[in-house]
């Protein structure tokens, strides 16, 4: 199944007809398509009036320096200032997580917003492309955190999405641009990279995205082309039966696999249930590649659904709600973090 882009603010007439094409399951939201949380929802509502109440719909909002909507939205911290104050007070670093991840979900839900691409479980340990994103640089305390994370997620009534499996951030390379090689053995990925993943999959998480990562060690494809990564060590070694999701196959990075259908297709091999085409200039030929394959919305997919979320205006009444924002937003003056 395909998640896509689109261009703008409101649907073009053939982007209503991408999302009544075989294959296509949900639509990734970006900045370019929000102005206000009004037009946002009433963007959700056309989908979804045209596309089914099936159609998932979801948006890239970590916190930090990648939150697609940020007008009418908390200003929300990166991962990296919870993991700062883990450093003096584990305790409280903990709750943080959960009240950031909260409040997050509860306002995406509140907009029309199933779920956001979060959170991210790569190590803090120097990747271009990762930066403030990531928790920490300890696998422990990056599992400990993440857990908590999840937990706010679930109580906001949004399905968690781990990534990037089986970790980006032990690689320099930036996979938007260019082709990233991580060389170390499995078992130093096991012992460090694994351990949040592993320990978030034992709280039930919904979704696991993969990088667009080779590790030659284990496979010479990246991992999201990887039935040795997918089939026999996510789902056989850590036993997850959620859903597998692709990293955006128009990063630098998927071209190993050759053009946009090809990237599509290897994807859909090797074990992943949901492949996300974000630029909407390779929409058409990433549906074209759908024709043969499953077109069925599968029970994995389906449980990345948001539960029943509140009304905004209940939601900004909730002094709890109040509570968690001040919380969260005095995270943006530690460590310098902003």
């Amino acid at each position: 199944m395909l998640m896509i882009g689109v261009a703008a603010l409101e649907l073009a007439e053939h982007e209503k007809r991408w999302l009544t094409a075989p294959g296509v399951a949900g639509v990734l939201l970006f900045a370019r398509n929000y102005q206000s949380r009004e037009q946002l929802i009433a963007l959700c509502d056309a989908m979804r009036e045209i596309g089914g109440d099936e159609l998932l719909i979801a948006v890239d909002q970590e916190g930090g320096p990648v939150q697609r909507f940020r007008d009418g939205f908390t200003r929300l911290p990166p991962l990296a200032a919870i993991g700062a104050r883990y450093e003096h007070d584990p305790v409280d670093a903990v709750r943080l997580a959960e009240e950031h991840a909260w409040v997050m979900a509860s306002e995406l839900r509140a907009s029309g917003v199933d779920f956001s691409f979060a959170p991210v479980v790569d190590l803090a340990r120097g990747n271009a492309a990762i930066g403030l994103r990531a928790f920490h640089a300890d696998p422990a305390v990056t599992a400990e955190l993440a857990q908590a994370y999840v937990r706010g997620m679930h109580l906001g009534g949004m399905a968690a999405v781990l990534k990037h499996f089986p970790g980006h951030g032990s690689v320099a390379v930036d996979t938007h641009k260019a082709q990233a090689i991580d060389p170390r053995p499995l078992d130093e990925i096991r012992r460090d990279d694994l351990l949040p993943f592993a320990e978030c999959i034992e709280a039930r998480v919904e979704a696991v995205m993969m990088a667009h990562v080779i590790y030659p060690a284990v496979d010479s494809q990246p991992a999201g082309y990887s039935k040795v990564w997918i089939e026999q060590i996510l789902r056989g070694e850590l036993g997850f039966a959620g859903a597998v999701i692709s990293d955006d196959i128009s990063m630098a990075a998927a071209g190993a696999a050759g053009s946009v259908g090809e990237r599509v297709r290897a994807h859909l091999a090797a074990g992943c249930d949901l492949v996300l085409a974000c630029f909407p200039e390779v929409v058409d030929e990433a549906i074209a590649a759908m024709q043969g394959e499953a077109t069925v919305l599968p029970p994995q997919l389906a449980n990345l659904r948001g539960a029943l979320g509140a009304s905004w205006g209940s939601l900004t009444n909730n002094p709890q709600r109040d509570r968690f924002v001040a919380r969260i937003m005095a995270l943006h003056a530690d460590q310098g973090i902003a």
